[in-house]
């Protein structure tokens, strides 16, 4: 129902912290702890770069990653150091877990006598997860089938932590729905003295399961069940305990509050403590609280609490949150006696800096503006980092400002680089990962010197590549005010060729929901993928509008106004647009489509459904047809709880419109979708036939979430989506 960024839109409808050891992914750079260098796997070895020279080196060869006997060396799916650089931690032979690879192969690497050994050896095969070298570099301790287990790297000797694992009592990971709207996945932690593990355990027996069917592997089918607490519905019970690893004895810590009515998203061990800190929210998610816990004792201690009157955000829509290791970090200062918190309490995303001990909190981002995310931090110097677009919600930039709280806000990155700007900053902030895109500009990285973003290779840098570079904008970008008043960004593509004195089909790209915005000044933001052929050439107008609701860096208002108004507040803005767009003379009224998938496929419906005056032809996929079969972290974060508001529930489902259909609609749905459920395709063809409604549908069996897995199923799913846009809303000037 959500999707990543609006570059990765298509993907994350494929689906929708803490270490001791941070991952590397290939492809990208990993930071040394003083962030004086970084590193990168080039041709299955891992190189070493210097900065500010970028020396490189291969600092691991094919060589030590070949195992003995073999002939290869083992694929890097993520790598990591130890603490004290002695050793390497490898993850290899990765399988999928629900949306990404977090079960695999682990090996670790002797850098100083070059012997590999691989842990787990009686484990099954790629049934390892989160595995994390002891900060004393003696210890391993990693998860394999629901239980936790410890590994002695000198002897290999393994010792099972915990023993009462299976698929509904859930040890040292997360079950289905934390993973999906948390991205909780890696469930434990070392303590800073390695003498102990806090992990997470999640009893899910009270959570029922949703039972998908295959029907095409056999002659009968197979039922596949999913835990999957729908929303109204109590989540699993969470609780934290601490693992002693040399008697193996475990003590659940004090946390208040009954544990199937909360949801514990964060865990990390202060800095030089035997203490670690706890974010917990209630099960409406409007009040989060921070524990500061005492691992030996397990007694806690409330240092922080935030409510709001919609929903506490927990993570910043549109991150990687469905990067391999992607991590709710905590920003330790002081040397642990104070960290950076984020939190829109004040209007704004804002940063803070808390003391762990409760007595202290100082606002750093004072000001009418948005913190987006922040990307670092030198604490000597002073400075902290962070994304924000103060001027034009479509694009991001680095800025920074004093970690005092008495800064002013300055841009970072260069002026004349209008678009979206990313950066990977180094532990010590003196050094960053750039990469720029825009609408007509594609991807592009330079290394960078901070604070004065001075590139480290002129001749290869962003500037440089851009020098003379032959531009060609094909889309324009605009603000449009309803008639009650609101104002949203879009773009728009017109045909080629366009002639204003002609009149063209148009059609809209919807998302909606608080979960992803669309538009974006960022290259292949306005690609439809699933368009076979050119649009442009084709001769329609392609245009995407941002509604209340979405995460734009607007303020907390224009994101929380949504809160118990799905499928109403979006829809309504969504309709008013584009009767705004109708009136420009070069749109047909009569050719208007409309197309979006997860959340975009409910808005789809819902536009098709509440204002068939306006939209002619719709596609939707793997729609939320009722709001009462969706997950319970979701619907219930934006929703409410149905038990008290069921009324908002039903009024935004699409479910209850069906009725109002008078245009064209193809409707598209994956029978093994395990996040949005195939029974939403079912409730809505039954509620159409009902009425007498002719539709069209697709069914894709066995498909989940996002239909394309690697096989014929996207060609056969665009070429659909061609054919009937074709067919039903005409390209072409008239």
């Amino acid at each position: 129902m959500k999707p990543k960024n609006p570059l990765k839109l298509f993907l994350i409808v494929l689906a929708h912290f803490f270490i001791t050891v941070s991952f590397a992914q290939q492809g990208d750079i990993k930071w040394s702890n003083d962030g004086t260098a970084y590193f990168s796997v080039e041709q299955s070895e891992i190189v070493q770069y210097t900065l500010p020279a970028n020396d490189r080196k291969v600092l691991v060869s094919k060589q030590q990653l070949t195992p003995t006997g073999k002939s290869e060396p083992l694929k890097l799916d993520l790598y990591a150091f130890s603490d004290d650089n002695s050793k390497l931690l490898i993850f290899t032979n990765s399988k999928q877990v629900w949306r990404i690879n977090t079960r695999g192969d682990y090996w670790v690497l002797d850098l100083k006598d070059n012997s590999l050994k691989q842990l787990g050896k009686s484990r099954p095969e790629s049934s390892l997860m989160f595995a994390k070298i002891s900060p004393d570099g003696t210890k391993a301790v990693y998860v394999s089938e629901y239980n936790i287990y410890l590994e002695d790297l000198a002897t290999q000797t393994t010792t099972a932590l915990t023993k009462d694992g299976n698929r509904k009592f859930i040890n040292g990971t997360f079950d289905w729905v934390y993973e999906e709207e948390f991205a909780c996945r890696d469930g434990f932690r070392w303590s800073n003295d390695s003498k102990s593990i806090a992990f997470w355990q999640l009893d899910a027996e009270g959570t029922r399961d949703y039972y998908m069917i295959n029907n095409t592997d056999s002659v009968y089918s197979r039922i596949i069940p999913v835990e999957y607490p729908k929303v109204g519905e109590s989540p699993s019970a969470a609780r934290i305990g601490v693992i002693d690893i040399a008697t193996s004895k475990t003590k659940w810590m004090d946390i208040e509050g009954d544990p199937r009515q909360h949801y514990l998203v964060r865990l990390e061990f202060i800095p030089g403590t035997n203490e670690f800190l706890v974010q917990q929210l209630n099960r409406k998610q409007n009040e989060s609280k921070i524990l500061r816990v005492d691992a030996a004792t397990g007694k806690t201690k409330l240092i922080h609490t935030e409510r709001d009157p919609a929903w506490v955000e927990v993570m910043v829509p549109g991150e990687n949150t469905y990067d391999i290791d992607f991590k709710h970090p905590m920003h330790w200062l002081a040397g642990g006696k104070e960290f950076l918190w984020s939190s829109e309490k004040g209007g704004w995303r804002q940063l803070y800096r808390i003391s762990t001990d409760g007595t202290k909190e100082v606002l750093v981002t004072p000001g009418s503006y948005d913190a987006i995310s922040l990307k670092g931090y030198d604490e000597k110097s002073g400075l902290v980092y962070f994304i924000a677009s103060p001027d034009n919600a479509t694009q991001k930039y680095l800025y920074r400002t004093r970690l005092d709280g008495k800064g002013k806000l300055e841009r970072v990155s260069p002026v004349g680089f209008e678009g979206t700007h990313s950066y990977n900053i180094s532990p010590n902030a003196k050094f960053a990962q750039h990469r720029f895109s825009n609408h007509y500009t594609k991807p592009l990285a330079e290394m960078v010197s901070l604070p004065k973003h001075q590139a480290l290779n002129e001749k290869e840098s962003i500037a440089a590549n851009l020098a003379g570079a032959q531009v060609q904008k094909t889309t324009e970008f605009f603000k449009i005010t309803t008639e009650e008043g609101v104002e949203m960004d879009g773009w728009m593509v017109k045909p080629v060729n366009f002639d204003p004195a002609k009149k063209y089909p148009v059609l809209f790209y919807v998302y909606t929901e608080p979960w992803g915005a669309t538009v974006a000044d960022a290259f292949g933001a306005t690609r439809n993928r699933y368009y076979r052929g050119d649009m442009r050439q084709d001769g329609y107008i392609y245009i995407s509008l941002d509604n209340r609701g979405t995460p734009a860096p607007k303020g907390s208002a224009w994101r929380k106004s949504i809160y118990r108004k799905i499928g109403d507040i979006n829809i309504r803005d969504q309709a008013l647009g584009a009767k705004e767009i109708l009136k420009w003379s070069f749109v047909d009224p009569e050719r208007i489509a409309v197309w979006g998938w997860s959340g975009g496929g409910s808005a789809t419906l819902n536009l098709m459904f509440q204002y068939p005056e306006i939209y002619k032809t719709g596609i939707s996929g793997a729609a939320v047809a009722n709001q009462l079969t969706y997950d319970n972290i979701y619907q219930e974060r934006y929703m409410g709880l149905p038990q008290e508001n069921l009324e908002d529930f039903v009024n935004g489902s699409p479910l209850t419109h069906a009725k109002n259909l008078k245009g064209n609609l193809l409707y598209i749905h994956g029978t093994a979708d395990d996040n949005v459920h195939y029974q939403n395709a079912d409730m809505l063809i039954n509620e159409l036939i009902k009425h007498n409604k002719q539709f069209q549908v697709m069914p894709y069996p066995n498909r989940s979430h996002g239909i394309s897995g690697g096989d014929a199923a996207y060609l056969h799913l665009s070429t659909l989506y061609t054919n009937y846009l074709k067919k039903y809303c005409p390209p072409g000037g008239r």
